[in-house]
């Protein structure tokens, strides 16, 4: 099954992270392309136990995916509409 996911990286210290919020899940590394390449390792083995656990349509409904109906047994995943940045004020009883 072919799906385009929305994955985030982020550089928090001297780490790469990557995360898909469409299967909640992430990986980090030293590079950037190493967290690419781990990112699509993990994203296989995930579909791989999910597929051997018998929990894949479960799993993939309740993280929000939608079934098609054509082609037989596609799903698309939820998706990211926005990402903006926002300021708030954070009370600090220090």
């Amino acid at each position: 099954m072919d799906v385009k996911l929305p994955v985030i990286f982020l550089k928090e210290g001297g780490k790469f992270i990557a995360y898909t919020p469409a299967l909640d899940i992430s990986t980090c590394a030293d590079t950037f392309d190493k967290a690419k390449e781990r990112f699509e390792e993990l994203t296989n083995i995930f579909f791989e136990e999910l597929e051997k656990m018998g929990t894949l349509e479960d799993v993939l409904a309740e993280c929000g995916w939608r079934k098609l109906r054509k082609p037989k047994d596609g799903w698309i995943p939820p998706r990211i509409i926005s990402q903006t940045e926002e300021t708030f004020k954070v009370p600090c009883h220090a």
